[in-house]
């Protein structure tokens, strides 16, 4: 039996950004229907989008439950993410300095490892798949 053929890093990470998008969007909706954290548009999550309050160029917030929310395309793409309104509803749905504390995460450096981005794979396919 041949061996299962290793995948890039990028494969990986894109792999990863994949499946933790669908599940913060199925995990914040309701009968399928989410809302839009920013503007407070309805949709199925399909049409939704995972929005980042830090960038996904941080490692360190990339795949942070509350650095990502539903956004509608309008908000994240056209709107550049609605920095804004985004950091008053995060202070508001999880704390004030909530926007402080994830800008300084951002800053920090990680390195993760294939497998360990492997393993979070693994662990989000599975809430997805339970979903």
């Amino acid at each position: 039996m041949p061996s299962k053929k290793k995948l890039t890093r990028s494969k990986i990470v894109k792999k990863l950004d994949t499946v933790f998008s669908q599940y913060i969007r199925l995990k914040n909706s309701v009968d399928e229907i989410a809302t839009c954290f920013t503007c407070g548009k309805q949709d199925h999550w399909k049409k939704l989008q995972n929005g980042h309050f830090q960038s996904r160029k941080h490692y360190t917030t990339r795949w942070d439950e509350i650095n990502c929310q539903v956004q509608c395309a309008g908000c994240n793409v056209f709107k550049y993410g609605e920095q804004y309104k985004f950091a008053v509803n995060l202070d508001a749905k999880y704390g004030e300095g909530t926007a402080e504390r994830l800008h300084i995460k951002a800053q920090q450096i990680i390195k993760l490892s294939d497998f360990e981005l492997e393993d979070m794979i693994k662990r989000y396919k599975n809430f997805v798949d339970s979903m």
